[in-house]
């Protein structure tokens, strides 16, 4: 396999763990390290370091039912032991209220963009998820 395709694997797993509600994979995809960052497409939109990364997106991906997603036009650089990957991202689910019993449709049209680092798998190093309004 190729490292592009090792790399895009990498991130449609982030995205397939929202499907099959297993979120372990999580912790192996991430770069477990003080030099990881992120920024959400969701609440709050703080810099996020590793653990706090993982346990929001724990979150979100049991928070929301029917959840699919698709990628589109990704564009992958790679630099030696490093990658930046920029590509469109859309999301949609049903966002579930479990005390309410209630459920709100939720998309999200939006880009993002990955840094991963070869050591000695592709790991995501960063993450940046951006809303684009309308």
């Amino acid at each position: 396999m190729s490292d592009s395709e090792e790399i895009i694997k990498v991130i449609e797993a982030l995205f397939q763990a929202g499907i099959t509600k297993d979120t372990s994979i999580l912790r192996d995809i991430h770069l477990n390290d003080p030099k990881f960052s992120s920024f959400s497409d969701l609440p709050p939109y703080d810099l996020k370091d590793y653990q706090n990364t993982i346990e929001l997106e724990e979150l979100k991906f049991v928070s929301i039912s029917d959840y699919s997603y698709e990628i589109k036009n990704p564009k992958i650089s790679i630099f030696g032991d490093s990658a930046v990957v920029a590509m469109e991202l859309n999301q949609k689910g049903m966002l579930v209220d479990t005390k309410a019993y209630t459920g709100e449709h939720m998309e999200i049209h939006g880009r993002a963009t990955f840094v991963l680092v070869k050591q000695p798998t592709w790991k995501i190093a960063h993450i940046h998820l951006s809303k684009i309004n309308g």
